[in-house]
């Protein structure tokens, strides 16, 4: 468990530092509030993240990877009752947690209750770097629990979940960055992942923009469930970020950590 801590802390620095770098280099759009008065709330977001997953373990120390570990040795799970090659296990496994979250992120969009909290995420007025891990605590437990209980039910194994974390981690830092790629890169990796430029169109103000483009890592399902919208309307230099909250209220940390209990 200390080996996966330290790949994915590891990892996550050095996608955070790269970037934050490119989107200093090539931004895609003008900010509306500067990185001092948004990054401190968004990091502060992150530590609370942190420990409400440490405070997780104590009472369920299995989280994600212990409970593939768990789950491999009592034998539960679909895949470990198989005798397929690791690769092929391995594509499942990645195919089957990226499509529960992306299930998870549409149910957080209908759900009044679930929205109340997601809308955290949605209520930064910019998209970079930062935005990736701008999630309150409460839909960072419930995301795990809902982890926890694929791996349980599809049996993949440590390796798979590590790699899946990890990818899941550095496509949300990816893809919420403010990074102006040229066009025939966009399209090309949009064919597999899902693009600062095509999440940019869900982070969008305009209820109907905002209701598309689930996927955090992998484009495919929002191709094939129809919920694939490839350009905002107003596009992407003049398009408004955020949620009715046009202010400096969603970078102050209490204001948002207060957010999902407000009428």
């Amino acid at each position: 468990m200390t080996s996966e801590l330290i790949w994915r802390f590891g990892v996550f620095l050095t996608l955070f530092a790269l970037f934050a770098g490119l989107e200093a280099l090539v931004p895609r759009r003008a900010r509306n509030l500067p990185r001092g008065r948004r990054w401190p709330t968004n990091l502060a977001m992150t530590v609370l993240n942190s420990v409400a997953l440490r405070g997780l373990a104590v009472v369920a120390p299995l989280l994600a990877i212990g409970a593939a570990l768990d789950a491999q040795a009592q034998g539960w799970g679909l895949l470990n009752r198989v005798g397929w090659p690791d690769w092929l296990e391995l594509v499942l496994a990645i195919l089957i947690l990226d499509l529960a979250i992306w299930a998870q992120h549409l149910v957080t969009h209908k759900v009044p209750l679930f929205w109340r909290f997601h809308r955290v995420h949605h209520a930064d007025r910019d998209m970079d770097v930062t935005t990736g891990f701008r999630f309150h605590p409460v839909e960072i437990l419930a995301s795990m629990g809902l982890k926890i209980g694929m791996v349980y039910a599809w049996g993949p194994s440590a390796l798979a979940v590590l790699v899946f974390e990890i990818l899941l981690s550095g496509t949300a830092l990816f893809n919420h960055a403010n990074l102006a790629l040229p066009g025939w890169l966009d399209r090309a990796l949009r064919l597999v992942l899902v693009t600062p430029d095509m999440h940019r169109v869900h982070h969008s103000v305009q209820r109907a923009e905002h209701d598309s483009n689930y996927g955090f890592a992998l484009s495919l399902w929002d191709r094939l469930f129809r919920t694939y919208v490839p350009e905002p309307k107003a596009g992407h230099e003049t398009m408004i970020v955020g949620l009715e909250w046009q202010d400096e209220r969603p970078a102050r940390l209490g204001w948002a950590l207060w957010l999902p209990f407000r009428r």
